[in-house]
């Protein structure tokens, strides 16, 4: 059937809010509207350039000719968002911002087909890496970006986190998917999942209290612990593997905390080798993690696990 060169209002709107949506995998306009609230929670900043970059990329994408179902259900849109949202956070509200996230965000629309196209011929999905490709660049290219000190190595026994720092942790690995260090704006995310579907909201939770086990086992720093940023990527791929792509078996449900328990020393390993040169792992573990999981699928003899759509 021909595909609508246009939409009505109403249509653009619901592509906007899914674009926000797909940074977790969701194709729910509702998703996307909790989701922005989340952002705008987290600063107007944030929230203003997150809607500037996933407009942006969408935009580029329909004048470019892009998959019209594609932009439709908002895939399109998410690199954009979190590109966005990282120029912002590294240079602030300005003009120069603003120009400078709409660019970007085009270029995710560039990138995104690129890697689609590639990807595709081997069944994997792109996933958030054109966000980390435009983002991991402008962190390195920026001449106000500082480099960063290291962090911390871990320490000799295991990480001991008070009930404060474990409650902000588990809200805090699900805000920092969208860059966001406020706790109560990773619980309005996780509402946001729900709504979508139950499976991701517990997949989600799921990862980000394996990513917390995990860093704590590791003795990593217990503020980065609560601050998120060890376990945004877990509860990515959490969803990916748990929610997304595999079907929902029990067997699906363990490989898929594998693969969380996996992202967390990969975060941490990332972080080291790039902020010292003012770099950031973004959400690059999530997706080279989530890509080795998937293709590993069709080489493993085990009928509960299977590469098809979580019905």
């Amino acid at each position: 059937m021909p595909q609508p060169r246009s939409w009505a209002p109403a249509d653009v709107g619901r592509i906007q809010l899914r674009g926000v949506a797909q940074v977790a995998l969701s194709a729910s306009p509702w998703t996307g509207l909790l989701f922005t609230a989340a952002l705008f929670a987290g600063g107007w900043r944030i929230g203003v350039y997150g809607l500037i970059g996933a407009a942006a990329s969408t935009v580029a994408a329909f004048v470019l000719g892009a998959d019209r179902d594609g932009l439709a259900n908002g895939l399109e849109g998410y690199s954009g968002c979190l590109t966005g949202i990282a120029i912002a956070v590294r240079l602030g509200a300005s003009w120069r911002t603003a120009l400078l996230a709409v660019l970007a965000a085009a270029v995710c629309a560039v990138l995104g087909a690129a890697v689609g196209r590639l990807l595709g011929r081997v069944g994997l999905p792109a996933l958030t890496a054109p966000f980390c490709l435009v983002a991991g660049v402008l962190a390195l290219a920026l001449p106000t970006a500082p480099a960063a000190a290291a962090p911390p190595l871990p320490g000799d026994g295991v990480t001991t986190l008070s009930a404060s720092q474990l409650g902000h942790a588990f809200c805090d690995n699900v805000g920092q998917v969208f860059l966001l260090d406020k706790w109560y704006a990773g619980l309005i995310l996780l509402v946001g999942l729900l709504v979508a579907s139950w499976g991701a909201a517990v997949a989600a939770a799921c990862g980000s209290v394996a990513a917390i086990l995990t860093a704590c086992a590791m003795g990593l720093p217990a503020t980065r612990i609560s601050e998120g940023l060890y376990g945004y990527n877990a509860v990515l791929v959490a969803i990916a593997l748990a929610a997304t792509f595999l079907t929902r078996t029990p067997w699906t449900a363990g490989y898929a905390a594998l693969a969380a328990v996996a992202s967390v020393p990969f975060t941490a390993a990332w972080q080291a080798f790039a902020q010292p040169s003012g770099g950031s792992p973004f959400t690059w573990p999530f997706v080279v993690t989530t890509w080795l999981f998937l293709a590993a699928v069709p080489a493993l003899d085990r009928p509960g696990i299977s590469f098809e759509k979580a019905k």
